[in-house]
């Protein structure tokens, strides 16, 4: 079945439990006022508008090359490491200006864990070295301590169960899906905010997608998570409210079941539809 065949009725009775209403985000985790970004002379992201809600799911959709990934990027200031980056605009979390000549980034990166497309554990670490390497460079060197964040972040990931009897076993061992759940209590051990999630199911089968959505829904409880996903019933399932980029632009953002029933934008319609994309 393809996506244009599925009616809109039926994508956003997937999304349980949201209501077809404007965005209303409270708390806000994000504001971002009038962000642009640019990659030496090429332009990315064009005066983007929005507020991401707290301990709530966002999924951020649109086609290859809309900037998606370049958006969530920004949200922890990962683009200060491209030599060739440039941004304007205003950033906060939770009214903290992230951007401000005082705040040091490599602690706005500890406040805000990012989850990649390709799971990426050390390979010549452990299961459990791959889990506690943060909180080791970050200064923390007593075992019990260390032990309880372990076994605490690889529960929060459902994986404890699963790894507990060989913890030194090396992380490239397990399988794909366990990887990925493996580098997402990598970032909760050092306790963030917030989690960033760059299509962090499409290298995996649908077994391990499905244990990856019901962490992320579970997950939602404690943290704010932005999710970038081209897959629509991903979205229509895990989020609460959706942000559709095209060309650079923030074409629409509103509750997910908004976005997949009622669009306010013909061009929204068109792409959750599978018009294009």
């Amino acid at each position: 079945m393809t996506l244009n065949s599925i009616p809109l009725s039926r994508l956003a009775g997937q999304a349980t439990g949201i209501e077809a209403s404007s965005v209303t985000p409270s708390p806000v985790a994000f504001d971002v006022r009038d962000l642009n970004i640019w990659f030496g002379s090429h332009q990315v992201l064009f005066d983007v508008a929005l507020q991401v809600p707290a301990r709530a799911v966002t999924a951020i959709i649109g086609p290859s090359g809309c900037g998606k990934s370049t958006l969530l990027r920004s949200l922890n200031r990962m683009h200060d490491l491209v030599p060739s980056a440039r941004m304007e605009g205003r950033i906060t979390l939770f009214g903290e200006d992230l951007y401000s000549k005082k705040i040091d980034p490599t602690l706005v990166r500890r406040r805000i864990g990012m989850v990649f497309q390709k799971s990426n554990p050390f390979p010549t670490m452990s299961i459990a070295e791959n889990v506690t390497v943060g909180l080791r460079l970050n200064g923390l060197r007593k075992s019990d301590l260390l032990q309880e964040r372990l076994e605490t972040s690889l529960r929060m990931a459902a994986l404890w169960d699963e790894v507990k009897d060989r913890l030194n076993a090396p992380a490239i061992s397990l399988s794909g899906g366990q990887q990925q759940r493996l580098c997402i209590a990598r970032a909760l051990a050092v306790q963030p905010e917030v989690l960033l999630m760059d299509e962090p199911a499409s290298a995996l089968d649908p077994i391990a997608t499905a244990h990856i959505e019901d962490l992320i829904l579970d997950l939602k409880k404690e943290f704010t998570i932005v999710i970038v996903t081209h897959n629509m019933q991903q979205a229509a399932r895990i989020s609460e409210h959706t942000a559709f980029f095209y060309l650079g632009k923030l074409v629409e953002f509103d509750t997910t079941t908004k976005i997949f029933t009622t669009p306010a934008q013909k061009q929204t319609e068109d792409y959750v539809t599978g018009r294009f994309g």
